[in-house]
């Protein structure tokens, strides 16, 4: 199975820059979007469509903002795959998606951003602490495989410049040490597992036009997965060739 997870930083702006044939090329059997940044009320009325696949939509209460969706092969989805989909309790930015398998739990998560004034930290650990609580349930019934936008670099070698952005959003020393502990807590960071020495990002800032271009990033998109389930982890990867976000997607294939 092919999973692949990308922050599209809007669903309108990525489908003008190519996603149809993005979508076409890699045929992942799952695909998780976050920060979407549309309202029902607009995917109602553009009425979406993404030959071979059923959507799953978790907007944000606030247009513009936010959201994640999770697109679904029909083949998996009339084979009745998942049995179910839910979130959080007042998930009003849209951030959360599960989606239960037989074997497993499938989260679709996109974890807040602490801001340029690192004025959403509080928030951010405190629904970082709330979500892991809820992972830890779901985990006693059953594997979890979680990809997203995780808003943060864990170690040093997961950014160009870490000197530079020490205590910066994304790399406080509160965000890492929640990392570390997610970690610790028996989930395992798929990509940095399978290529422990690659230096790869998954981001860069629209802020500086040559980011990308010089390739200053930051790895904060990833799968994590129950480290029961890690043996059956084939590959994990940073696409980082595709362009449409200031994102790359990020992928990977378990048995």
């Amino acid at each position: 199975m092919k999973i692949i997870s990308w922050n599209v930083n809007g669903i309108r702006a990525v489908l003008r820059k190519g996603f149809s044939d993005f979508l076409k090329r890699y045929r992942p059997d799952i695909l998780f979007l976050q920060e979407i940044k549309i309202s029902r009320q607009d995917i109602d009325k553009n009425g979406f469509d993404f030959p071979g696949y059923k959507v799953y939509w978790n907007p944000a209460e606030r247009p513009g903002y936010s959201g994640t969706a999770t697109l679904v092969q029909e083949d998996l989805d009339r084979n009745q795959f998942f049995s179910r989909t839910f979130s959080i309790d007042n998930d009003d930015e849209g951030r959360v998606q599960f989606l239960e398998a037989e074997r497993f739990y499938l989260a679709n998560i996109y974890f807040p951003n602490s801001g340029p004034d690192l004025g959403r930290l509080d928030f951010k650990i405190d629904f970082n602490n709330y979500l892991l609580q809820e992972f830890k349930k779901l985990e006693k019934k059953k594997p979890l495989i979680i990809g997203g936008d995780y808003n943060v670099a864990h170690q040093e070698m997961d950014l160009a410049r870490p000197r530079q952005n020490r205590g910066n959003a994304g790399f406080t020393d509160q965000e890492r040490e929640w990392m570390s502990r997610f970690l610790d807590s028996g989930f395992r960071d798929t990509f940095r597992e399978l290529h422990p020495r690659t230096e790869k990002y998954s981001w860069w800032t629209y802020r500086a036009p040559q980011a990308r271009k010089k390739n200053i990033g930051w790895r904060i998109d990833y799968f994590c997965v129950s480290g029961n389930i890690f043996k059956s982890v084939q590959k994990s990867d940073i696409l980082d060739t595709i362009t449409g976000s200031d994102h790359a997607p990020v992928s990977i294939k378990i048995d």
